[in-house]
């Protein structure tokens, strides 16, 4: 029997394979059913900095408007429940997927700023999450912030955020850090448990018949699993700190590839919504339960790691010969000309190139 259990954030898991922050965390009922395929852990949909501040704000002006009127500012207030949809709405799903579910709920916040709405991280604590996944996600326009000053307003966001709760915290970034490796340690250092690799950011696409700026929502696909797979093989073994590897699991093999390259966890979000999802939930289980089989593994711990840059043969592989290897060796499936080197060897130029 295949030993499917993982260890993350300080909690056991039934399997390796994690819900990430997604709508699926909306539906009680989604949740019990993948529950019960196989899911070791589900992250809750996020909630978002501006959300806290806008109900806030919104409550404020409630309040305040016309309250010199005495009796009549009575009429201002808004009856019960029309504004307790936000921030409120977030806690009591927490809590709700808690009564229901066995398996580990991971509270999810999204923000940049170490202001007053992190004190909901607190408050995700206390509607019964057994871990926090902080989710930041900030696109720097000024050119006035440096690379440094933005980390280190990522940093204090991680500790102010650490010093609100006592439950495991997870920090999901994205890949865009001139010394990844640097910054990690200082996440860690700054209170984090785990790092989730890497946030999935959504570009925004321009409608050209009525010149105006969509949001433009694309499901991921395997092909992105490269680039967290290729920094959890370079960060594994450097950091001591757990790596969840996100974006780009789609199948059994993109999950096994995650655990070798020396991640806990996989977080599925794509894959689960694209089809349904307990069925691709027990299909990825059984698969990976297959090929450890097949190659005689007892158990998940067993791999974990052994991808890792500090495990394989050629560890530049990772590193920039990878680069070079790649270039070299590549070959188109037809011809783009017919220049030849010194030695006689046909070139491929590429397709911007002068021909």
């Amino acid at each position: 029997m295949i030993d499917l259990s993982t260890t993350y954030l300080g909690m056991r898991l039934r399997s390796p394979l994690v819900a990430a922050a997604s709508p699926i965390s909306r539906n009680v009922e989604l949740a019990l059913q993948l529950e019960e395929a196989g899911l070791g852990a589900i992250v809750m949909y996020s909630l978002f900095e501006e959300q806290i501040i806008q109900t806030s704000l919104e409550l404020d002006r409630m309040l305040s408007h016309g309250a010199e009127s005495f009796a009549e500012a009575l009429s201002y207030l808004p009856e019960h429940g029309v504004y307790n949809v936000g921030p409120e709405r977030y806690l009591e799903q927490v809590a709700a997927l808690k009564k229901a579910l066995n398996i580990p709920v991971i509270g999810s916040l999204n923000g940049v700023s170490a202001g007053g709405w992190v004190h909901y991280a607190r408050l995700i604590q206390e509607a019964g999450a057994d871990a926090l996944e902080l989710n930041i996600y900030f696109v720097p326009v000024d050119a006035n912030i440096t690379s440094s000053q933005l980390e280190d307003i990522y940093v204090e966001l991680v500790k102010a955020v650490r010093a609100e709760i006592s439950i495991p915290l997870a920090v999901k970034i994205g890949p865009y850090f001139t010394a990844l490796p640097n910054f990690a340690w200082r996440l860690m250092e700054a209170g984090a448990n785990a790092l989730v690799l890497f946030n999935q950011f959504y570009q925004p696409d321009l409608d050209l018949e009525q010149l105006v700026v969509r949001p433009n929502l694309q499901l991921s696909t395997s092909a992105e699993l490269r680039l967290p797979l290729r920094w959890i093989a370079l960060l594994y073994g450097r950091i001591p700190i757990e790596f969840a590897i996100s974006s780009g699991v789609h199948s059994a093999i993109d999950a096994l590839k995650g655990l070798m390259a020396g991640a806990r966890v996989a977080t599925l979000a794509s894959a689960l919504l694209r089809g349904r999802a307990p069925d691709v939930l027990r299909r990825m289980l059984h698969d990976m339960e297959l090929w450890l089989t097949e190659h005689e593994y007892e158990s998940v711990t067993q791999l974990q790691g052994s991808m890792s840059q500090r495990a394989v043969a050629e560890p530049a592989a990772f590193e920039r010969a990878n680069y070079i290897r790649v270039l070299e060796d590549y070959r188109p499936p037809y011809a783009l000309g017919s220049h030849t080197d010194l030695t006689g060897r046909m070139l491929y130029p590429f397709l911007g190139d002068e021909m």
